[in-house]
């Protein structure tokens, strides 16, 4: 892929003052129509982004279009004033493509962002990373499933990046908190808002906790909404700064698929964890694995295939074993169920129970998360 970003051109040739340089990163940054293909040029010609601001415009017009030269002029001041108010605000950093916390492998992308708006710990960017994605209606057995993993994987020193959805990012987030708590890595959410936003509303206090012990980045503008068209170019981000995209959950025609796409066309590795063949949010995973994604059934297999060690630390309880506190009725009828969707009548034939007591137990176990509701009245087995 052609570096865009790099180039010969020499920023701090000139001595200028870091408020200097910021403002014209972010003229650069709010200019309609200016491209990373057309700027890059631009750099490599005037030699630093404020020589650009600076330059005449018959000079800027020998590289790019007259609408462009005219837009660069036309910036809005009070949305460059807006924006380097929030940049110089405590635990903001407006990252550019010379700052040495940008992410180097966004600098391979063919449409890298000028500008990169920050909240948190902006050198988790360079670290090792992978992403999480997956369904926002997700069952029970993936959120748990996505926040084990995540919790794995930051123990193990990988980042954990996701899109701070509902669902399974928003699992993958907080599982990364909690193996984070003893590790150098964390997680890093990446929005298709505008930083000063948090979509969903809900994720509100997960956002927060990111940003008091991860990173949030965004591409767009303050005040940016939560546009259709931002998420694709979000999960084009999510893709580039990891090492792989493990794919959790996910229908056919999820927004994840979008990202283990983007993955597939930079060059990283994909991995899909596979389900039930009578649930819809295991089918975009087996249409990931048919593609050529590697099977996962365990946080050990991205590990192994991405060379990272067994984690430091992972909590001594587990979550997902829901029968190591049920009584022992419960871990009979659990051990009779099968992960397959079957009927009250069929747990009947199989225990030898009366429905009431199969009621009442099957009850109990849908409320720890062991068992879920599925179509037609069938219960199905998840931990």
């Amino acid at each position: 892929q052609h570096n865009q970003a790099s180039g010969d051109w020499r920023l701090g040739a000139q001595a200028v003052t870091q408020e200097t340089r910021l403002e014209a990163w972010i003229r650069l940054a709010h200019c309609e129509g200016l491209t990373p293909r057309l700027l890059h040029p631009l750099l490599k010609a005037f030699g630093s982004p404020e020589s650009v601001v600076d330059a005449s415009t018959a000079s800027l017009g020998s590289f790019i279009p007259a609408p462009v030269v005219r837009a660069l002029r036309e910036v809005s001041p009070t949305s460059v004033a807006a924006t380097m108010a929030w940049a110089t605000a405590a635990g903001n950093r407006l990252l550019a493509w010379d700052d040495p916390d940008y992410p180097r492998a966004f600098l391979e992308l063919t449409d890298p962002p000028i500008v990169l708006f920050c909240k948190g710990n902006a050198s988790l960017l360079n670290a090792p990373s992978l992403a999480m994605v997956g369904s926002r209606n997700a069952s029970p057995a993936g959120l748990r499933t996505a926040e084990e993993f995540a919790e794995s994987f930051t123990a193990s020193g990988l980042n954990v990046v996701s899109g701070l959805a509902l669902g399974i990012d928003a699992a993958a987030h907080r599982g990364a908190l909690l193996g984070g708590d003893n590790s150098v890595a964390s997680t890093i959410a990446i929005v298709g808002t505008g930083i000063d936003r948090v979509y969903p509303p809900r994720n509100r206090d997960l956002a927060h906790q990111i940003a008091q012990r991860g990173a949030i980045i965004s591409e767009f503008a303050l005040e940016t909404p939560p546009l259709k068209n931002n998420f694709p170019r979000r999960n084009r981000l999510i893709s580039g700064i990891s090492e792989g995209v493990l794919v959790v959950e996910a229908a056919i025609g999820s927004g994840s698929l979008i990202t283990a796409r983007c993955a597939a066309e930079q060059g990283k590795e994909v991995f899909a964890i596979p389900g039930s063949i009578h649930s819809p949010f295991s089918k975009g995973c087996h249409r990931l694995i048919k593609d050529g994604a590697k099977l996962v059934e365990s946080a050990q297999d991205v590990r192994e295939e991405l060379k990272y060690p067994e984690p430091v630390r992972v909590r001594s309880t587990t979550r997902s074993a829901a029968a190591s506190t049920a009584d022992a009725e419960e871990r009979k009828l659990l051990d009779a169920l099968g992960y397959d969707p079957v009927s009250p009548d069929e747990v009947c034939a199989s225990t030898g129970w009366p429905i009431d007591r199969v009621l009442r137990s099957l009850l109990q176990l849908e409320l720890s998360g062991s068992v879920i509701q599925s179509a037609g009245g069938k219960v199905q087995r998840v931990s």
